[in-house]
């Protein structure tokens, strides 16, 4: 098989950077005095619970392989179901060089009324975890190590490009793949993980939005980056196929539900009544989803299918995460409820069945994000009311914060898929596309 320059390359990048870590001279770092919290401060129920979120939240990435891999056709399941679990291997890497200080570094940014508010963390904070130690930090994680903070992060990190893998499934490079989720992580991810989750984060101390899980951070931004993606690399010759295996779907479906238990209770980042209660508005909100999914299909005069009550679960998941901490079960009812409503109409709104999203990433993720992110701020308890508890302010910067996001993340990461695709093209041949992702791009496929 003939080698090009850019596989030697790619393997040269990762050569540096394994070697780079050992000779990376910690004295370097900024200095982090005062940040941190002793030892005894290290609640044992708190490691506990988020070791065990982490792995939860580690499932998910297995998890979504399954979902996507499901619902592809039969000569793209390999391809891409490898799109998503090899984010494990590359954004893990990215996130310990770099990824975790741009997000929770110190913050670098604009002055506001004599106010400092972050943009982006300092590159040199934390690189190769330098710094990372066992010790709490005093802010962000207070009662647990603060690596296992960082590893907690570090799986969101994981799972955010691996969902913008639906929409240009069947038809892109994987080595053009691989390098626009390194991009999309380090000028996308990262700045808006710092805006919406350090405590000096523009979009967090300026605008005040309430994003408890992710739905911002990661499902808007992979859902307009999943939109971009599909516009940028165009339709596929054959647009139409059967799903490959459904018990996949359901199978992923069952993963990405079980994972996401770590992924919003455990973002209360101890084992508390707010963990409880995002466990409980999580699960409640993908039931009612679900079921509203295929009563709403069914209405309209499809069939109820598997595939459909296991988006609409998905679809719930979505609503709920920005929200999960803050909402009673009754109101994550009602969030799954109108989320899948809307979903459902956008999944088969002619107009948008234009672009051919392959898997309806934008219709499920992006949209899903932006109704939990408008619910969140009219639903939300507790401090800074939300709009049913005399919160306009409230619901008006969250209105801001959501046009900000999606033009940031949208134009962003259309740039990236122009960046990438000028230094390595991102859709493979008519040929290949063809014959298939299994055997033209990995020389696999199933018996």
């Amino acid at each position: 098989m003939k080698v090009g320059l850019k596989w030697i390359v790619s393997f040269s990048i990762i050569t540096l950077v394994a070697i780079g870590g050992l000779f990376w001279n910690p004295v370097a770092d900024i200095p982090h005095t005062g940040e941190f919290l002793s030892e005894d401060k290290i609640v044992g129920a708190d490691v506990a619970w988020i070791l065990a979120a982490a792995g939860l939240v580690l499932l998910m990435t297995p998890g979504l392989s399954f979902f996507y891999g499901g619902m592809v056709g039969r000569k793209n399941v390999i391809s891409t179901m490898l799109q998503s679990f090899i984010a494990l291997g590359v954004i893990s890497l990215v996130w310990v060089v770099v990824g975790f200080s741009l997000s929770f570094g110190n913050s670098l940014g604009i002055t506001i009324g004599g106010k400092h508010y972050g943009i982006i963390g300092n590159p040199l904070s934390y690189p190769f975890f330098c710094g990372v130690g066992n010790l709490p930090h005093k802010i962000m994680a207070p009662t647990i190590p603060f690596i296992l903070f960082a590893l907690f992060q570090m799986k969101f990190a994981v799972i955010t490009p691996a969902i913008i893998t639906g929409s240009f499934a069947e038809r892109v490079r994987f080595i053009s793949y691989l390098l626009f989720i390194v991009l999309f992580s380090i000028f996308i991810y990262t700045p808006l993980c710092h805006m919406v989750w350090h405590p000096d984060g523009l979009l967090n101390k300026y605008f005040g939005v309430k994003d408890f899980a992710g739905g911002t951070v990661v499902h808007m931004s992979a859902g307009f980056a999943a939109l971009a993606g599909a516009i940028v690399v165009g339709n596929r010759k054959n647009p139409h196929h059967e799903p490959s295996n459904i018990p996949y779907v359901l199978l992923g479906t069952g993963m990405l539900w079980f994972g996401w238990f770590g992924f919003n209770a455990g973002s209360a980042l101890s084992a508390s009544a707010s963990a409880a209660t995002a466990f409980g508005t999580t699960t409640i909100a993908s039931a009612s989803a679900m079921m509203t999914w295929i009563f709403f299909d069914r209405i309209n005069g499809r069939s109820v299918s598997a595939l459909g009550a296991c988006i609409g679960a998905v679809v719930g998941l979505v609503a709920i995460t920005p929200g999960c901490g803050f909402v009673s079960i009754q109101e994550s009812l009602f969030i799954g409820f109108i989320t899948a409503i809307v979903s459902n109409i956008m999944v088969n709104w002619k107009a948008l069945k234009k672009v051919d999203d392959t898997l309806d990433v934008f219709a499920c993720h992006g949209v899903g994000g932006i109704m939990g992110m408008i619910l969140t701020a009219v639903f939300a308890h507790g401090e800074n009311a939300s709009l049913l508890h005399g919160g306009i302010e409230v619901f008006l910067h969250h209105m801001a914060a959501l046009v900000l996001v999606s033009v940031f993340t949208f134009f962003g990461s259309l740039l990236l898929y122009k960046i990438t695709n000028s230094m390595i093209t991102l859709r493979v041949s008519e040929e290949s596309e063809n014959k298939g992702l299994d055997l033209s791009q990995h020389e696999e496929c199933l018996q």
